[in-house]
């Protein structure tokens, strides 16, 4: 891609999760042009051997940036950011950008030192989350909530059915129950369910996801690589954020619609992309 078009950037996941992160890419850099990808064929990604998820990841990311050269990549799921991004690194120049659970974010905001961290059952029962609590939070009471549920309660909310909030409730009776003022929403899709989630738990102080930093580190890349981060005109930072969004699956019905919802208005939705996988 030429150094003065706008900058693309190809964002991952195994669902419709990765559309927290993507919104927050398009606030702070409105200019680029956003490639959406997931992997919603075999969703979730939590319940597949890392092999084969780092297959996966590698084969499609290859495949999506022939037909569309990207400026970076964000890996926008915690599983596959934690067991593929050495692989995906290797097979191409393109940035990857991965996600993890914001400890450190969440340890200086805390008041009372309680802090929920809210994933998905794969990711609270990885050695690496207990890394980030040594390093970042040691003096803090941390709850883990693994709840299988609210993944799909957030696919299913791009669909548009309602979140069961009595069951979301109980989902997290725990945090509720141990007095926490912050929460990690450690996984992407979770963001997607904050208005809900502040029903179940409002005495929460603060609300910590990675969207936000993700963002912050791709604007980085870019400026350091010379991509232009700001339009010239902004008049003509309009139109349709995201150029085409792919599903390896048949694509969610109305995710047009709660795309735009999001400000992430797509130009194209492709369903059982690619043709052969």
């Amino acid at each position: 891609m030429s150094e003065r078009e706008p900058p693309r950037i190809l964002v991952f996941d195994s669902g419709v999760g990765g559309l927290s992160v993507a919104a927050r890419v398009h606030e702070q850099l409105p200019i680029a042009s956003i490639v959406y990808l997931a992997d919603n064929a075999a969703f979730p990604y939590g319940a597949l051997s890392e092999s084969v998820v780092v297959e996966r990841c590698c084969r499609l990311i290859s495949k999506a940036l022939e037909q569309y050269p990207c400026d970076a990549i964000v890996v926008a799921c915690n599983t596959a950011s934690t067991v593929a991004l050495p692989n995906l690194r290797a097979i191409t120049d393109v940035p990857v950008v991965g996600v993890v659970p914001a400890v450190k974010p969440a340890a200086t905001q805390t008041k009372n030192r309680r802090i929920g961290i809210l994933a998905t059952p794969a990711t609270v029962r990885r050695p690496y989350l207990d890394e980030l609590i040594r390093e970042f939070a040691p003096d803090c009471q941390v709850e883990r909530v693994g709840h299988p549920g609210l993944v799909q309660w957030a696919e299913d909310l791009a669909r548009g059915v309602p979140v069961p909030q009595c069951n979301l409730d109980g989902a997290v009776r725990k945090l509720r129950d141990a007095g926490v003022d912050t929460v990690v929403l450690g996984c992407t899709h979770y963001p997607l369910l904050l208005t809900s989630l502040k029903q179940s738990l409002p005495e929460v102080k603060f609300w910590v996801d990675s969207g936000d930093a993700i963002a912050r580190r791709v604007v980085w890349l870019l400026a350091q690589a010379g991509k232009p981060i700001e339009a010239r005109e902004p008049s003509r930072v309009l139109g349709t954020p995201v150029a085409e969004a792919l599903f390896t699956g048949k694509a969610p019905a109305g995710i047009a619609s709660y795309m735009a919802g999001l400000g992430l208005q797509p130009k194209l939705v492709t369903g059982n992309w690619p043709e052969t996988l």
